[in-house]
């Protein structure tokens, strides 16, 4: 796949405006502030592809990207955004709405923030993804604020918060330490989500 190609499409606000799914399609979704902007950013190779904000949660549609013939799909952040509750019932209903969909999910992404203990929303969408039967990654965001030594004991620490086991066994959910500020774990992102939209 090549990255260096990837364009925006379009944003939708509604489950109901989502265009039928046609290509394999790669999700990402985390926390309003886990880094997700800036991450899918670093993956294609653009600084403002994603719109980075300074205030968390501002991502309140899915915005669709394409690479090659697969479509990136940046999910609104869960969490910490201070809206209103028919705006984050707005969004509960759109990400329901997509995952509900019939869809060609090749992957979903699931960022966390390396730096915290995986919150209850985030437990949620990993046991959701497990019960779901989607084929998964979980994205460790923000590596570079921890030394690698204390990067490793976080990620077994969260591996094991999530009933993940080590996520290093063949087989297992792939579990990346990332950073888009140094680009650690992207190529082998970008690896894996070239796998996934080729089984797709």
């Amino acid at each position: 796949m090549n990255f260096n190609l990837a364009k925006y499409l379009a944003s939708y606000g509604t489950a109901a405006q989502l265009p039928e799914s046609e290509r394999p399609e790669v999700a990402f979704a985390g926390r309003s502030n886990v880094g997700k902007s800036s991450l899918l950013n670093k993956l294609m190779f653009r600084k403002g592809l994603a719109k980075v904000s300074s205030q968390p949660g501002k991502t309140a549609t899915i915005n669709f990207y394409e690479v090659d013939d697969a479509h990136l799909v940046d999910l609104p952040g869960y969490g910490f955004a201070k809206v209103s509750k028919a705006e984050k019932q707005r969004w509960a209903d759109l990400i329901d709405g997509y995952f509900e969909d019939d869809r060609r999910f090749a992957l979903v992404v699931s960022l966390i923030d390396i730096r915290h203990d995986p919150s209850a929303l985030d437990r949620n969408m990993v046991a959701f993804l497990q019960e779901s039967g989607l084929p998964f990654a979980i994205a460790l965001t923000k590596a570079d604020k921890l030394s690698n030594q204390k990067a490793l004991s976080q990620r077994k620490a969260i591996c094991k918060a999530l009933g993940m086991g080590k996520g290093t066994d063949a087989g297992a959910v792939p579990v990346l330490l990332t950073s888009a500020e140094s680009g650690r774990g992207i190529e082998e992102l970008r690896d894996l989500i070239a796998q996934a939209c080729e089984r797709a």
